[in-house]
């Protein structure tokens, strides 16, 4: 399959790097302090930024402290943190006014992880302290969208969650997900599904029209 497009908005954790055991480790090490599930903790948290986690799990507590524990948490934990397969070899090939990315995490927190990373990162992106709502409301992609000066209609989201893919279609962009932390029936909000970024090949169109993607959808 080729899909054109003038714009691609990238989830951060799950697509450009895999932060998995930073996150749950940091979530773990909160809820015990709470008194939490772990577990329900952890699934709580996948997908959804912290501050609304924080105020689902524990609605009376002092929420922008415990923001603040939390992402003390993630950033001072980097092990395990990778680029994942794919990811630099389309973001190198791609020219930025292309691109940008759209994540649940806090401004401190993703562009400390994209620079332990190694990834390159547009000046402007969006992350969860610059939205009122985050995923799966459409307005963290609608604002991808607005810095890239592209209509959403005319986006592709990548993203690998349940709440990133419906956030990105309810935006009015079309997704292509990916089955790093969701099972292919947890995604049936994306338009595509590929295992990875490793499976899409990009190609860069003539005359500033945008880029092109070739893949092969996973069968639902």
């Amino acid at each position: 399959m080729k899909v054109k497009t003038k714009g691609l908005l990238f989830d951060m954790d799950g697509v450009l790097i895999s932060s998995l055991g930073s996150v749950e480790r940091s979530w773990q090490i909160w809820a015990e302090r709470h008194g939490l599930d772990v577990r329900e903790t952890i699934k709580t948290a996948h997908g959804m930024r912290a501050i609304e986690t924080v105020r689902t799990l524990k609605p009376d507590a002092d929420h922008d402290a415990e923001l603040k524990v939390i992402e003390d948490l993630e950033v001072g934990d980097n092990d395990g943190l990778e680029v994942l397969e794919g990811v630099m070899s389309i973001l190198q090939s791609v020219p930025q006014k292309f691109w940008t990315i759209v994540t649940s995490a806090t401004e401190r927190l993703a562009r400390s992880r994209l620079a332990f990373a190694g990834i390159p990162v547009p000046r402007h992106i969006v992350t969860a302290d610059m939205v009122a709502n985050g995923k799966p409301h459409p307005e963290p992609y609608l604002k991808g969208a607005k810095i890239l000066g592209v209509a959403p209609a005319d986006c592709i989201v990548i993203e690998d969650s349940t709440s990133g893919a419906k956030a990105g279609h309810a935006a009015g962009c079309k997704v292509l997900a990916t089955t790093f932390s969701h099972s292919i029936g947890q995604l049936a909000a994306a338009d595509w599904i590929v295992e990875s970024l490793a499976r899409v090949k990009i190609t860069i169109l003539p005359e500033d029209e945008g880029v092109e993607l070739e893949f092969t959808p996973l069968k639902r």
